[in-house]
């Protein structure tokens, strides 16, 4: 072995070490595979690809680890809330499972800090970082099955975040709220831009929330969505009474 091949021996070997030694203290256990969890933070533009020719990047780990999530929060709200219908069960794994929540997750735990990427981080939406706690907990249930699987999400979620009677009261969506209230109450409602424009760079949309053809909120933010999200939050704060005796 020339000089050359010992250097890159010993660099890759390091290189592992490091990453093993960071990924078993946020695991609570040593990993098996490692591949399996450079794969969980290999991001598609890398543009990787498998011998026989397949995308190496977090998708379809980012998809088994939300089957693998859903699956053991449904299992606990089944366990802890013996009295909850469908609905009420259905709603509470939502709460626990939002993307907010998820992203929550994904940068207590910097994952960041391992995504492989030829895009620059800054770049990257908010939802990066719980997408790649999901394919963290798709790359655990590849390299140790679900039992191993199943300890984390109850150590790492359920334990130190799920707190029942906390999140009956949190609001996931201020807009489905709205809606459903209006529908409810037989009342019209239509969010309409009344402003698309960019300051300092920035892309602005401003959305106004009309209840009976009066203007109850008017909001600005960088996405439609994320306007109509919270001119639905200021009318909600402006009929909560009502709304919360639905």
């Amino acid at each position: 072995m020339n000089i050359i091949k010992k250097i890159f021996k010993k660099s890759r070997s390091q290189e592992d070490g490091i990453f093993f030694n960071a990924i078993e203290k946020i695991l609570g256990f040593p990993p098996t595979d490692l591949d399996c969890y450079r794969k969980a933070f290999t991001h598609r533009s890398s543009n990787k690809l498998s011998l026989d020719g397949n995308p190496i990047n977090y998708e379809r780990l980012e998809f088994l680890g939300d089957a693998m999530l859903s699956a053991v929060i449904a299992a606990h709200l089944f366990n802890k809330a013996p009295n909850g219908d469908e609905g009420y069960l259905t709603k509470m794994r939502s709460k626990i499972v939002s993307r907010e929540h998820l992203n929550e997750l994904g940068k207590d735990y910097k994952l960041i800090q391992f995504i492989e990427s030829k895009v620059p981080v800054q770049h990257f939406g908010e939802n990066i970082h719980g997408n790649i706690f999901e394919s963290l907990i798709g790359a655990i249930y590849l390299d140790k099955g679900f039992t191993y699987c199943e300890s984390f999400i109850q150590k790492k979620v359920i334990i130190p975040y799920v707190d029942i009677s906390r999140l009956e009261g949190k609001v996931i969506s201020y807009k489905s709220l709205v809606i459903e209230w209006c529908q409810k109450e037989k009342k019209t409602f239509h969010y309409d831009i009344f402003e698309d424009n960019a300051i300092d760079g920035q892309r602005l949309f401003g959305v106004k929330l009309s209840i009976d053809g009066k203007v109850i909120a008017k909001a600005r933010a960088t996405s439609k969505k994320k306007a109509e999200e919270k001119a639905s939050q200021r009318a909600y704060f402006a009929f909560q009474e009502k709304m919360d005796k639905k």
